[in-house]
This record gives C-alpha cells, sequence and structure tokens, in this order.
C-alpha cells in the first residue's frame, strides 16, 4: 500500500481541479499570508461586503461539498463511484443564538434522514457547541451558580443531545458527536457517556469523540471500555489528535491549571496509536472510527486490521480524512477495499468562512502537510503530461 500512489490519489481530479489546487496550497504555504487573508475575510464579513466572488472558486472548492445537503448530493456520488463514502457535516458556526441553535438543530435531524436513504452515507455528525450558548455552557463547566434560564438551557441542551441520538437510532445511522474544549469536554463526555448506555445495546449508534493530543484521553478509553463492559452496551468511539492546542495551552497558563496536552508530537502520536491498539484488542466491545492524516497511523490501522484476520470492509472499522486533504491516503485504502469516508463539510459561504479559515490555518501549522499536498499534485501533474507527450 502505497500512499505516495497520485495516480489512485487524483483519479477523480480534472486537469482544471489539480491547478486549483496546486495555486491554492502554493497560497496557504505561508503562514503569514493566510493570517492576511483570515484578517481581511474577518474585516469583509464585518462590513458586509461580498466575498463570495474570491472563496467560492478558491477554499470552498477544494474543502466544501456545498451549500446545502441537496448541493452535497454530486459529490456524494463522485466519491462513492471509487469507493469512498461520505459524512456531511453542517459547518455553519452555531451556539451564538437561540435562532442559529435551532438552525444547526435541525439541520442535524434533516442529515440524519438523509443518510438513513443514502447508502453512501455511513454517518451523521454535529458539534455539541452548536447546541447551546457557549456563555452557559463555559460558566456551567466551571461550576458557577447558574440562573434559572441557564439551568433550563443546559437542561435543553441535553434533551437536544438525546432527541438527535434518537432520532439517529431509529434511522439505524450512526452519529458522531465532536470533541469540544478542555473546558467544557466534562459535561459532553457525561452526556455522551449516558447516550451510549441507551442507545449502543446491540450495535454502537453513538460515537464519543477523543482527541488524543490531551493527556488523559488514554486512560479515559480503558475507563469507558470498563463501563461499557458493565453495563452492557458497544462504545462508539472516534479518534481524532485534536484541534485546539494553542489555545489550550494559553487558556491554561491563564487559568492557571496543568496544560492538559501532550509535551511533544511524539507522545500526541504514542496516544493515538496507542488507542488504536487498545480499540483493535477488545475490538468485540468497540466500533471505530480513525480520522487522521498521519501516514503511520493510517499504516498501523491497516496493520492491525490483517493481524487480527478482520474483513477489510467489516462495518465496524472506518478510516477517514477532511474532503479536500490527502486524497493519497482516502483514495488508496480505498482501492485496497478499506473502509473509507472523507469529512464533506456543507453550509453557505459566509457561514462556512470561520470553517475554511481553520482548514487553511491547520495546513500550515501541520508539519508538512501543505508541503506534503503540493508536492503530490505537483507530481501527479507532471505524470499526466508525462503519460500525454
Amino acid at each position: 500500500m502505497n500512499f505516495d500512489n497520485t495516480k489512485i490519489a487524483f483519479s477523480m481530479k480534472s486537469k482544471g481541479d489539480l491547478r486549483n489546487a496546486k495555486l491554492l496550497f502554493s497560497v496557504i504555504q505561508s503562514p503569514a499570508t493566510v493570517k492576511l487573508f483570515k484578517y481581511l475575510t474577518n474585516f469583509a464579513l464585518k462590513i458586509h461586503f461580498p466575498v463570495a466572488w474570491a472563496v467560492k472558486p478558491t477554499l470552498y472548492r477544494q474543502f466544501v461539498g456545498g451549500e446545502t445537503i441537496e448541493e452535497c448530493g454530486k459529490t456524494v456520488q463522485m466519491l462513492k463511484n471509487y469507493n469512498v463514502k461520505s459524512v456531511l457535516d453542517f459547518s455553519a458556526e452555531g451556539g451564538s443564538s437561540q435562532k442559529s441553535i435551532e438552525r444547526a438543530y435541525n439541520e442535524t435531524l434533516k442529515s440524519i434522514k438523509n443518510a438513513a436513504n443514502n447508502n453512501a452515507i455511513p454517518y451523521a455528525v454535529f458539534k455539541p457547541t452548536a447546541m447551546v450558548r457557549y456563555a452557559t455552557l463555559e460558566k456551567a463547566a466551571r461550576g458557577m451558580e447558574l440562573l434559572l434560564e441557564e439551568t433550563q438551557e443546559i437542561e435543553k441542551f441535553r434533551e437536544k443531545i438525546f432527541s438527535l441520538c434518537r432520532a439517529a437510532w431509529h434511522e439505524g445511522v450512526r452519529i458522531l458527536i465532536d470533541a469540544e474544549h478542555y473546558l467544557t469536554q466534562d459535561i459532553i463526555d457525561n452526556i455522551t457517556e449516558e447516550a451510549m448506555e441507551t442507545f449502543n445495546k446491540e450495535r454502537a449508534i453513538v460515537f464519543h469523540t477523543l482527541q488524543m493530543y490531551r493527556k488523559d484521553r488514554l486512560e479515559y478509553l480503558k475507563k469507558l471500555h470498563e463501563i461499557a463492559k458493565e453495563k452492557g452496551y458497544i462504545t462508539g468511539i472516534k479518534f481524532v489528535r485534536g484541534a485546539y492546542m494553542e489555545e489550550e495551552r494559553e487558556l491554561a497558563l491563564k487559568e492557571g491549571y496543568p496544560d492538559p496536552i501532550c509535551a511533544t508530537k511524539e507522545a500526541t502520536d504514542n496516544s493515538y496509536d496507542n488507542g488504536l491498539r487498545y480499540v483493535m484488542e477488545n475490538i468485540n466491545s468497540f466500533e471505530l472510527f480513525s480520522g487522521t492524516h498521519n501516514y503511520n497511523s493510517n499504516y498501523l490501522l491497516a496493520q492491525l486490521i490483517e493481524e487480527k484476520g478482520i474483513k477489510r470492509d467489516d462495518q465496524r472499522i472506518y478510516f477517514s480524512q477532511l474532503y479536500g486533504m490527502s486524497d493519497n491516503i482516502s483514495f488508496v485504502l480505498a482501492s485496497q477495499g478499506y473502509n473509507v469516508c472523507k469529512y464533506l463539510p456543507y453550509a453557505p459561504v459566509r457561514e462556512v468562512l470561520p470553517y475554511l479559515l481553520r482548514r487553511a490555518e491547520e495546513n500550515t501549522s501541520m508539519a508538512g502537510q501543505t508541503g506534503r499536498e503540493l508536492k503530490l499534485i505537483k507530481d501527479e501533474i507532471a505524470r499526466r503530461a508525462k503519460a500525454h507527450s
């Protein structure tokens, strides 16, 4: 299995797609350029200046499936043709008002129903903080005294999560509950554990996301396993490395509590890979969604599947990468018969911009990620030129 096989990696990309991707990754190689772009974009949004004309043919085209579930249909089908499935992720920022909360909730319900009617979409997903005002959640997480209406907000937050999990269970769709910041994660852990106990009796419907750059998550994984064995349910686990490292470290310093993040990249890699090993060692008690762009972790999981004599298309185990990134991993794994899905964000252009800016920043901050993407794209352009010469 060779993740440098660009013929397979970019089999779905036209010459124009490759040119666009080359230009985009060339630009976002520079942290200074990304920082400037972020400043200008946020300023344009603030003064209601139109930005779609600049964003849609570039960042949006590379990383987003469409403005609506319906618009994503073409991309979902195209990915399916290459044995790659999709997870539709409503990526508009929510949780700032009651209106945005209701919208995010209703959109997630809609995505669950859509997944139930499309075998190319094996999971639904939602961001918990889209279902509550963050200020209220943070206040509850800090153990501060809540006003009556805030107490009701937290209860409604729990009810919304349970309602979404119940809808997923009713439709037979697995649902991924994303991870959040360290400060608010304990509340989400408790609700997710309760939901798994309720809905995961026969199979994993509810999946808990563990950010393995946290020092405590490997032990927490083992604790979850013990609780699930004791209470008789299957644990659904989604592994990611983590998305808020700098913010978490700054907050820990400011608040005066120990830094929750692994001290080095090597420690994070070990945490992630040891999580994979633990789940695969106990796979009859788990279902696994491995979300990573790391070569070694993907190779490791494929190796563990082979060593255990598990079928490559066993529905308990999925690999996943973000749409527009690491196609070389996704398409090569899929060509070898493993279960693979792409996280496919969707939302109107203006509303998905914060997500897109995070993707651009993520590419510049992930060691070697942008350079790797760019090299692979250039290699494929050269390969095609040679093949046609």
